[in-house]
């Protein structure tokens, strides 16, 4: 849709959406309403692939990574502040009241405030990437299947988005178990495992903020994209070998590391080999992929927990392992961004 109507009515939209989504949430008494507000609430989360088709319109090739970098960085900060916030909002709520939408349905309340304000802002600041020729030729596309199957046809496409999702997969895979592991094999408190999310989203937000702008122009995208899978597979394997703190501290650092560089990486070639005219299609169709991984990964990994603490990293560490072995088979055809010159991409307003 970003592509026939323009990424900024889209991400306008989708944060509208969201912030309806969670108002509703914050309201909701009956199980019906809670599951009608996350439904909404998926069906507008078309801002992630948008922004990301967005960053691919406004950055050139050799910085495309630092850009996908910076989405990271903030999934990172969000993924650190998030359950900080919503734990204050849990505590606060009570003391306002127990009728919705203050008691429990507070912290609710405020992320629909957060996702207000962020409408407001992009409203008010955030440009059209695209131009109206662009939009005019996308209105004439084929079906949406159709324009899926001929993503996969373009080369290395298959292998990138493959690879794409056994690393989104590995990754709900370890989150559905981690917090479970560090209870029940650690004896960590609730809280003490809050501060573990928060230091994985802080190496998050170095890596993916600062880090990989650093090493991507030295390294070339295609050798951070190895790189990032090595290190998120030893980092799986690492935690599933665990049996102390020191191991733990360290395998997880090695997972956020490696998750910082893989994802944006691999986003970053992605976009690379895309249809300059259809950045958008593909970013969606590869966040497809991505919503399919979160949604089977935690299934997975809540059913091996059962049958072993371990397996869902083991497992995880598999997945990336594959990954890691098609990004090797198609290394050479990727693209090479070392030496790419740098070239300016006007923004439409």
């Amino acid at each position: 849709l970003s592509d026939k109507w323009g990424r900024r009515p889209i991400i306008l939209i989708s944060l509208l959406g969201a912030g309806v989504s969670h108002l509703i949430f914050a309201f909701g008494t009956n199980l019906w309403v809670l599951f009608l507000a996350r439904g909404l609430a998926g069906v507008f989360g078309a801002n992630i692939s948008t922004a990301m088709a967005y960053i691919a319109d406004i950055t050139p090739p050799k910085d495309r990574s630092k850009g996908m970098g910076l989405i990271g960085a903030a999934f990172g900060l969000g993924f650190m502040l998030g359950p900080f916030i919503g734990g204050i909002a849990g505590q606060i709520g009570p003391h306002l009241g127990s009728n919705p939408p203050l008691g429990e349905g507070f912290a609710a309340l405020v992320a629909s405030i957060i996702c207000f304000a962020n409408f407001l802002f992009a409203y008010s600041f955030l440009a059209e990437s695209i131009s109206p020729e662009v939009k005019q030729h996308h209105k004439k596309r084929p079906p949406r299947l159709k324009k899926i199957i001929e993503y996969l046809k373009i080369p290395l496409m298959p292998s990138l988005m493959g690879s794409f999702f056994l690393g989104i997969l590995a990754m709900a895979n370890m989150e559905a178990a981690l917090f479970l592991f560090v209870k029940d094999d650690f004896s960590w408190s609730v809280s003490q495992a809050s501060y573990g999310f928060a230091y994985v989203g802080l190496i998050m937000v170095f890596t993916q903020g600062y880090l990989i702008r650093k090493v991507t122009p030295l390294w070339g995208e295609r050798n951070v994209l190895v790189i990032g899978t090595t290190l998120l597979s030893l980092g799986l394997l690492g935690i599933g070998l665990s049996s102390s703190l020191a191991p733990l501290a360290i395998s997880v650092t090695t997972l956020a590391v490696g998750n910082g560089l893989m994802h944006p990486s691999a986003t970053g070639s992605i976009s690379l080999i895309a249809p300059k005219d259809d950045q958008g299609g593909v970013m969606g169709a590869n966040q497809s992929l991505s919503a399919m991984g979160r949604i089977i990964g935690p299934a997975i990994g809540g059913y091996l927990y059962e049958i072993s603490h371990p397996s869902p990293f083991l497992l995880g560490s598999a997945f990336t392992f594959l990954a890691l072995l098609i990004i090797l088979s198609v290394w050479k055809k990727l693209p090479d961004t070392r030496g790419i010159k740098k070239q300016t991409t006007p923004v439409s307003s």
